[in-house]
């Protein structure tokens, strides 16, 4: 078996998300104390209490996934499976980068959830609230949704943000232009186009401001190379180099997603089962559907763990 542990992204929190494991393992309880206290606030607390309003607010979102995946990793490590041993690569969905690199030991737990805090506040406050805006578009191949774009620029920055699946891109940009999008791609045939419910247009030119933003805070950062090659986000390629990692970081806050391709990749290269660590099981289920050849399953309690072992 040749494996790759990835991590999820934004839409997959929910509050109570990593609970058990903090009830049932002392490393992942641990790794929930040290984002609070690099945060210094009880994010944890919101984690399991809630509300979800305020969870799903971007700058708690990033860092309050990061803790699950990576309190997910710290079980897992306690049960006697670590990256090195198990995986032959990593990968993470956007923010999931940040717990991919920290799970593969090239950030610390302290300086993954400070640099997604910075992530969190600077994409939100890029753009103006109800300025920016994303739209997942179902049923379409990704060039139709490329022309589509092309077109609806002419209302406003407009990029292809996310391309998840076959058939599952999602835009994002301009409000107006993603409007417009949307509308073209319902002409066009495509299955649905769904306004998303998010707080600011991710991965598109209008994100600029966050990526200086983020530049600076990742040249702060002591990056290690990794355990394990990350399949990059923008590249849909594996990279160790850590100067290398920093610049598709901060490449990434404007950058495509291009899930899909990667995780193409990865079954292109022998990889045969996928492993998603931390909340929900979003990337799973895109895994099954790019690569049936790939076994993907889900790792987010300590069941999940027992019988991964």
């Amino acid at each position: 078996m040749t494996r790759v542990f990835t991590f999820p992204g934004q839409g997959s929190q929910a509050v109570g998300m990593g609970q058990a494991l903090a009830e049932s393992s002392a490393a992942a309880k641990q790794v929930f104390a040290e984002v609070d206290e690099a945060l210094g606030q009880n994010l944890s607390r919101l984690i399991w209490d809630g509300p979800l309003e305020e969870l799903t607010l971007t700058a708690n979102a990033q860092p309050a996934l990061m803790a699950v995946s990576l309190a997910a990793m710290a079980a897992m490590e306690e049960a006697g499976i670590t990256v090195a041993g198990s995986a032959a690569y990593v990968a993470g969905h956007s923010l999931g980068e940040y717990s991919a690199l920290a799970a593969a030991g090239s950030l610390s737990v302290a300086d993954a959830a400070r640099l997604l805090r910075i992530r969190g506040d600077a994409m939100q406050s890029a753009v103006p609230v109800g300025e920016g805006a994303m739209a997942a578009i179902l049923g379409l191949e990704l060039e139709q949704v490329e022309a589509l774009v092309q077109q609806a620029s002419a209302s406003g920055a407009c990029d292809v943000a996310n391309d998840n699946a076959p058939g599952q891109v999602v835009v994002s940009g301009a409000r107006a232009a993603v409007e417009k999008a949307a509308e073209l791609a319902k002409a066009e045939g495509a299955r649905r186009a769904l306004m998303l419910p998010v707080s600011a247009p991710f991965h598109c030119s209008l994100m600029r401001p966050a990526a200086e933003r983020m530049a600076q805070a990742l040249a702060e950062i002591d990056l290690k190379t990794p355990k394990v090659p990350l399949i990059a986000n923008v590249l849909a390629a594996p990279v160790s180099e850590p100067d290398e990692i920093r610049k598709h970081l901060i490449e990434q806050v404007t950058g495509r997603v291009r899930w899909r391709e990667s995780i193409q990749w990865l079954a292109d290269n022998g990889v045969d089962e996928a492993f998603e660590i931390g909340a929900g099981k979003v990337l799973a289920g895109l895994i099954k559907r790019i690569a049936p050849g790939i076994n993907a399953s889900s790792i987010n309690t300590p069941d999940d763990i027992q019988k991964m072992l």
